[in-house]
């Protein structure tokens, strides 16, 4: 819930800023995005978890009618599917324990769009910071005797000779790396001076220790 406060609360103030920005700037210079989005991961993430959704806030600045730079704040939360948490309830015999994942990426994007009075199209892509977290619901200690997994190692516990190492105490862990995205999306005007709503598909991979992310974000939004 944190991290969902600060992720409103930081997209908030993107808005302020591109809001009074564009006001000052005549020849629309600056451009903003603001969407909520939903994810879908791929596999080798799709296999421990669900659809989710999430929050996307841009500002950048626009060369030409054509050319555009971008800089990207992302949040998805991607909750647990019952494969991942499976293994450890049954080896706990805890059919309580839940789980879930925070994606959150910092990025720089560029983008081509051809634009149109009423529609438009654009490709993006680009790259940047992405972190990820992974949470149980409560810590979780290893007992001897555990066949090691991609779903136990998906928790962040190691396994030593093909057998989970014991005694490992894990209420979840993250991972910092550098991903890349790239997408295409759709536009149409809605209000002047030259505000668009827009569907985008972005996918983003990012190699993530133990399992790596690989997620298609399908974003509504609103742009200027």
């Amino acid at each position: 819930m944190r991290r969902i406060k600060k992720a409103l609360v930081w997209m908030g103030v993107v808005l302020a800023v591109c809001s009074t920005l564009h006001a000052q700037d005549d020849s629309e210079k600056i451009n903003s995005n603001l969407g909520f989005s939903v994810g879908s991961p791929l596999n080798p993430i799709g296999q421990f978890t669900k659809v989710g959704v999430g929050l996307t806030a841009g500002i950048g600045y626009n060369l030409n009618e054509h050319h555009s730079f971008i800089g990207e704040f992302m949040w998805n939360y991607l909750p647990s599917s019952n494969a991942a948490l499976q293994p450890i309830r049954v080896a706990l015999q805890d059919n309580s324990i839940n789980g879930h994942s925070d994606l959150l990426a910092g990025t720089a994007n560029y983008r081509y769009q051809l634009q149109r009075r009423a529609l438009g199209a654009y490709v993006i892509g680009g790259g940047g910071w992405y972190y990820r977290t992974f949470s149980l619901s409560k810590r979780v200690t290893s007992s001897t005797g555990i066949t090691c997994t991609d779903f136990w190692r998906y928790w962040g516990f190691t396994c030593t000779s093909g057998t989970v190492t014991s005694e490992q105490t894990i209420g979840g862990y993250h991972s910092n790396v550098l991903g890349a995205n790239a997408g295409v999306g759709f536009t149409i005007k809605v209000g002047e001076p030259s505000y668009r709503a827009y569907v985008e598909s972005r996918y983003h991979y990012a190699p993530t220790k133990n399992i790596n992310t690989q997620l298609i974000n399908v974003t509504i939004g609103i742009r200027y």
